[in-house]
């Protein structure tokens, strides 16, 4: 129960800073975000401290520690991939201009 209210209030904030961000629009353009960010960052901590944020944050955080157990390809491997993909594309839209050339050649004979 406790969770769910403050999961609310960070939502009610959240809506409150944003349409007050929107209504008081000549205000300065840099305060309202610095208030958005605040009230933001507010609310984020008060949500971190529900169960479902301490599993968000959880999963952030084994998120972050399997994308430094990638692999990720050299230069070279990045480029001679790249280059192949390029030549497939350059391929299959050759063959298809030809297929359409031959279909296009087909129905105009067809229509004479």
């Amino acid at each position: 129960m406790a969770d769910n209210i403050k999961l609310s209030v960070a939502v009610i904030m959240m809506v409150v800073a944003i349409t007050l961000f929107y209504t008081y629009s000549e205000f300065s353009t840099l305060l309202r975000v610095l208030g958005l960010l605040a009230v933001a960052g507010l609310a984020v901590f008060i949500a971190s401290r529900t169960a479902v944020g301490a599993n968000v944050f959880g999963y952030m955080g084994e998120t972050q520690v399997e994308v430094r157990k990638v692999v990720w390809p050299s230069r070279q491997e990045t480029l001679q991939t790249t280059l192949i993909v390029l030549l497939m594309v350059i391929l299959v839209a050759l063959m298809l201009w030809a297929f359409d050339s031959l279909l296009g050649w087909a129905v105009r004979s067809l229509m004479l």
